[in-house]
């Protein structure tokens, strides 16, 4: 039997460790109602429950962990676009934002169309959201093509320019995901670096240079090299 949104609540209130908060602040997780719970717990917790009813409740407590919990009960095949850009909008931390896209919105119908419209959006959290999504989709999603993975190159040539911490990460994670799960695309991947880098611009820097590192250590440096941007 699925409990109620009283029950989770109560159950995610009898977990709290206050003193999580400070460290979990420490790498940057933000958020105004924040419990302490830590992801191991949170996923006990939501194991076995597909509750999509339950999980648009979670979400309306505004309770940092109640909503990473949404997440991962919500029924992916239920959500409606509406409800995505809704969740977007209140996205106010990088894990929330990881967790969300990772567990939820790349299982959804809807997940391919809502890229190019939020890699467009200025807010930190928001646009860190479909790289995110890129970054988990190629690992998870093995149904969709090379051909519509390929199309993700020309947003993060687009956002390279944005230098703020959680959305340049965001980026470069998505780019160095493409060339090790799509090994096909693996030297696009490395030629979007390159043309990254050449963009010259504090952010761009910062997503090529790191990307290219971690290409050279794994696939060689004359890999690398050979490959025109």
């Amino acid at each position: 039997m699925t409990p109620t949104l009283a029950e989770m609540m109560d159950k995610l209130n009898s977990m709290a460790n206050p003193t999580n908060v400070a460290g979990q602040q420490h790498f940057g997780i933000r958020g105004e109602k924040m419990l302490g719970i830590s992801m191991y717990d949170l996923r006990a917790l939501s194991k076995g429950i597909t509750d999509h009813e339950l999980a648009l409740q979670l979400w309306q407590t505004g309770v940092h962990e109640a909503r990473i919990l949404a997440g991962e009960v919500d029924d992916p095949k239920r959500v409606t676009r509406e409800q995505m850009e809704a969740w977007v909008n209140d996205f106010d931390s990088w894990d929330v934002v990881d967790q969300v896209t990772d567990e939820l919105f790349i299982h959804t119908n809807h997940c391919l169309e809502v890229l190019p419209v939020w890699a467009k959006r200025d807010e930190e959290f928001v646009r860190r959201a479909p790289f995110a999504m890129m970054a988990a989709l190629v690992v998870h999603r093995k149904d969709i093509p090379d051909e519509t993975v390929r199309g993700f190159f020309p947003l993060i040539e687009a956002a390279a320019c944005d230098d703020r911490n959680f959305v340049w990460k965001a980026v470069n994670w998505a780019l160095r995901n493409i060339a090790k799960w799509r090994p096909s695309l693996r030297a696009e991947a490395v030629a979007c670096a390159k043309r990254v880098l050449a963009q010259d611009s504090k952010g761009a820097r910062k997503i090529a240079n790191d990307a290219l590192r971690e290409f050279e250590k794994k696939f060689g440096s004359e890999y690398v090299a050979a490959i025109q941007g």
